[in-house]
């Protein structure tokens, strides 16, 4: 079939909305008609060469939308589904995924970095060439095959860009809270980066009951939505990693339980590491460049037994964190609506990535 679709063609090149020919799904496979697809920061660590990525290439991977077809032997799901798309389709039998920690399956991985799908091939192609996938999903189009694990069905009342943008940042967020951290009610949080993940692990965090909410940003206009969101109280960028968590400390009452950060900078690790207090963790969400290195005072870790957690994908099980997080959604207790600041067609792709990069956007959703 053919289908419209936002094409990057070289690292640190152009996103061209461009006629791509798009497979059927193969065994175990699925094609989705895509509705919305959020657009994240990892997108962007793609196009500037951050995460190296096999191009060409269609980005995107908070994406939601329609089961159109099914190949042989899927059974989770059936033509008119509504789906949001998990781009860590975990396969239930490797080490990883044995040991409980499906989010870090060692089949999904390797796949990811060929750009194809689980057998390592793509679905895309142009004049005969093929074209790569990304994150299994490849969401900046009109329609996707994606491998049935990343299908997970969803209530149709459900807006489709919510459920796009629990694909990846709100479970990302959320799950860094709940998953990782284990944050209980009265649980002191702090929240390094007030973008569409932070912001996310901050709703986790208020939903979770904790009672003190600490947001921390160089941007006051953030800090503002922060509060908005239901921080309890929100730190500027003070200068310096010391400086920063010190105020943290004092707007906690001494320090943290868990700080999640949720820039990919160093600077922003360390003042998260600082922040927390006895026993306190530093839950590291961002994704750093690949030569970053943390620095970190080595004799608060045994003598305070303060902790690094490293949380990929909200140490997630998407087919058990997907329907919990879109039901609190629906109940008013997750009001992701309000992440969503801008909605795009694709034709204005480098619109919602301007937004991204400038930092005004909450999050951008494209109406595919």
């Amino acid at each position: 079939m053919k289908i419209r679709a936002a094409v990057l063609e070289r690292t640190g090149g152009p996103l061209t909305v461009t006629e791509l020919d798009l497979a059927g799904p193969g065994p175990g496979e699925v094609l989705v008609r895509l509705h919305a697809s959020g657009v994240c920061h990892s997108d962007q660590n793609a196009i500037d060469g951050t995460a190296e990525t096999r191009c060409p290439a269609v980005l995107g991977h908070e994406g939601a939308g329609v089961v159109e077809a099914v190949g042989d032997g899927v059974v989770s799901v059936a033509a008119g589904d509504h789906v949001a798309l998990s781009w860590a389709p975990s396969c239930g039998q490797c080490s990883e995924c044995l040991r409980g920690l499906p989010q870090l399956c060692a089949a999904a991985w390797p796949a990811m970095g060929v750009g194809g799908l689980l057998d390592g091939t793509s679905r895309l192609s142009r004049d005969g060439e093929p074209v790569y996938h990304y994150s299994l999903i490849s969401s900046f189009a009109e329609a996707c095959v994606v491998p049935e694990r990343s299908c997970v069905v969803i209530p149709k009342d459900v807006p489709f860009e919510i459920a796009g943008l629990v694909g990846c940042a709100v479970t990302t967020g959320v799950g860094a809270v709940w998953n990782t951290a284990q944050t209980r009610p009265g649980d002191r949080v702090a929240v390094v980066g007030c973008g569409g993940v932070g912001l996310s692990a901050l709703l986790g965090a208020v939903a979770a009951g904790a009672a003190q909410v600490v947001a921390v940003d160089v941007s006051e206009a953030k800090l503002e939505v922060a509060r908005e969101l239901g921080a309890t109280a929100t730190v500027i960028w003070a200068g310096s990693p010391e400086d920063t968590a010190e105020a943290v400390r004092d707007a906690s009452g001494g320090g943290v339980d868990a700080a999640v950060e949720a820039t990919g900078r160093v600077e922003a690790m360390l003042t998260a590491f600082l922040s927390t207090r006895n026993r306190g963790a530093a839950v590291l969400i961002g994704i750093p460049r690949e030569d970053a290195v943390l620095p970190l005072p080595a004799l608060s870790i045994p003598r305070m037994e303060r902790r690094v957690l490293g949380s990929i994908y909200g140490s997630s099980r998407p087919e058990r964190d997907f329907p919990l997080i879109l039901d609190l959604y629906r109940r008013g207790r997750l009001p992701l609506d309000k992440l969503v600041s801008h909605r795009l067609p694709l034709e204005r792709i480098d619109d919602a990535f301007a937004l991204l990069r400038n930092g005004e956007a909450r999050r951008a959703v494209l109406a595919l």
